[in-house]
């Protein structure tokens, strides 16, 4: 039972956002977001209309091309005539133009706007939204190894080099590329590793638990334990601070970890000596 309510505990979300002004931004977001939805619609409606459009230009440019042709062969034609088709022409080319113009120029302007839009939503986020988006530029750019335990590999590079939320961006990805993999549980423990490197434990802890409840047999989860001692050692919980080595040493006696976990707890029962009595002067 003890077992069960610390693993309950650790995978309980790490979400501790004042109520009030957490619904005051999600408020926000929630208007950005059906105003970017809208203008997504309207620069797809333009896209769409554009291609549309574009056979029936090419086609009338077909003919517009062959009338210019003509033009040359017209000799047995009176001058007004040939002057005729040839402004005739003209205005044709210029209607399509103009019409490819206009399309061209309301799609760059929702383009514009919706670039807009996500620089407010990044801002109104805060500096972290901003890392994300960075993070997020880098890792689309950044080349992937086909081989899981490679990509497995870079995200933990990166989480070492200090390039947290580009590995965050690679763990997540790795855990939906390969979601019934049993490596996903060491995902989760990288995943909380970096928020560990970073003092945020209620998230870490979430990730620890992860492994124990979904990866108990993946290499990580006795480091979990450990690791997840850490945290709630940071967060004054002590009493779930120590459950978490013993738990440890039951559920996996023979690890290295155990051995950590053990010489802990001997640390912890040792008796406190008193801070010496300072004599009188």
């Amino acid at each position: 039972m003890r077992s069960l309510a610390l693993i309950s505990l650790l995978a309980l979300p790490g979400c501790f956002y004042p109520a009030d002004r957490g619904r005051a931004l999600e408020a926000k977001v929630d208007r950005l977001g059906a105003d970017t939805a809208q203008i997504q619609t309207e620069l797809k409606e333009a896209r769409e209309q554009l291609a549309a459009a574009l056979p029936i230009i090419d086609e009338k440019v077909a003919e517009v091309t062959k009338a210019l042709k003509g033009l040359d062969t017209a000799a047995r034609r009176k001058d007004a005539d040939i002057g005729v088709q040839f402004q005739k022409t003209v205005e044709d080319l210029a209607q399509l133009r103009g019409q490819v113009e206009t399309y061209l120029h309301k799609i760059s302007e929702l383009e514009t706007a919706l670039a807009a839009q996500d620089q407010k939503l990044i801002a109104m986020q805060g500096e972290a939204a901003l890392k994300e988006a960075e993070a997020k530029k880098k890792a689309e750019e950044l080349k992937r190894p086909a081989d899981k335990k490679e990509f497995l590999a870079l995200a933990k590079e990166k989480a070492k080099a200090g390039d947290v939320i580009l590995a965050r961006q690679l763990y997540n990805e790795f855990m939906k590329k390969w979601a019934k993999d049993p490596l996903v549980g060491d995902a989760h423990f990288g995943l909380g590793e970096t928020y560990f490197s970073e003092s945020k434990c209620r998230e870490a802890l979430f990730e620890y638990g992860k492994v124990l409840q979904d990866y108990p047999k993946a290499d990580s989860a006795p480091e979990s334990y450990l690791r997840s001692s850490d945290c709630f050692a940071q967060l004054k919980m002590k009493e779930e601070s120590r459950l978490a080595l013993e738990e440890l040493i039951k559920s996996y006696p023979k690890s290295p970890e155990a051995k950590t976990a053990k010489d802990r707890i001997a640390e912890l029962d040792k008796p406190k000596t008193p801070p010496a009595k300072k004599g009188k002067k």
